[in-house]
């Protein structure tokens, strides 16, 4: 089966790229204007989010196969603690797999011996490049590295058959967190 009936029908040509401009730049992101002709003659100027090369890793490290550890961090960007899966960037010439280990050894305590990439997650596509790879953490021993946390994390262990009860609450609204408990219970139900 062709890429084209997969996705459902044509695929248009991608819109060229005529300019790109650095518009501004911090520690963790470039934003940049972008200039674009489409198929159709129209010229647009979209500005996007580039994130790290690498991408970052989310990490659902399971006990057992309901039991999932979160933990709750204070996220700047809604100015509250968040109940979400452990997540951090991968470090220039890190493999994903051992990033998603280390930052499991941070952040949650322990090391996993079974870890298995699930999927990749777009953040924003429409204006951002960043990427997640989400990957299942089994066979879960204890181990601690120190990380770049200001305070310790609190684990909080949350049963997958559960989940509904986890969206009801205010303090869990990472979508990445929340899209990858639904893949993950879908993989282990299936896969």
């Amino acid at each position: 089966m062709a890429k084209e009936e997969r996705h459902g029908g044509h695929m248009p040509h991608k819109p060229l790229i005529l300019h790109t401009q650095p518009l501004a730049s911090t520690a963790l992101f470039q934003v940049e204007a972008v200039d674009l002709r489409f198929a159709n003659g129209t010229e647009v100027r979209y500005e996007r989010l580039i994130g790290s090369t690498q991408g970052a890793v989310l990490i659902v490290p399971l006990l057992d196969n309901d039991t999932v550890l979160l933990i709750r961090e204070y996220a700047i960007g809604t100015e509250r603690y968040e109940l979400a899966l452990p997540k951090g960037r991968i470090e220039a010439g890190e493999a994903l797999l051992d990033a998603a280990n280390r930052e499991l050894m941070e952040e949650v305590g322990h090391g996993a011996h079974q870890l298995h990439h699930l999927c990749t997650l777009s953040l924003a596509p429409g204006y951002s490049s960043h990427q997640t790879h989400v990957v299942v953490a089994r066979a879960l021993y204890p181990q601690r590295l120190a990380g770049d946390e200001p305070e310790p994390l609190e684990v909080v262990p949350w049963p997958l058959s559960r989940l509904s009860s986890l969206l009801a609450r205010d303090d869990c609204t990472e979508a990445r967190s929340i899209a990858a408990l639904f893949m993950t219970r879908e993989y282990l139900a299936h896969g």
